[in-house]
């Protein structure tokens, strides 16, 4: 049995029952290549397109997009968090750059 699970106090670092404090949120993040940067994969897609007769599409840039679940953050913790996991760990910093929205 967890300290949990018989009802124990919690510490006070333990921010889970904090009114400030939202159980479960989630973060999206976009990482895409610099607008600087050469999009070969992009520049593929596009001319795919062309070729299937959409003539509109004048550029593709391609990305990644990430769905992070987060669980017993505040919403400021949570957006300094997901802004460091961006930087360090989802984008290359030389020719990427992201952004990022929180979700309650």
């Amino acid at each position: 049995m967890t300290a949990d699970s018989i009802g124990a106090c919690h510490s006070p670092l333990d921010t889970r029952h904090s009114p400030l404090v939202t159980e479960l949120m989630k973060a999206h993040v976009w990482v895409m290549l610099k607008k600087t940067v050469l999009d070969p994969q992009g520049q593929t897609i596009q001319h795919a397109l062309e070729s299937l007769g959409y003539k509109a599409v004048r550029d593709v840039r391609q990305g990644k997009f990430f769905v992070l679940q987060l669980d017993g953050l505040s919403r400021a913790e949570a957006q300094q968090q997901v802004e460091r996991i961006a930087k360090e760990v989802l984008t290359n910093p030389v020719i990427e750059e992201f952004r990022f929205e929180i979700i309650e």
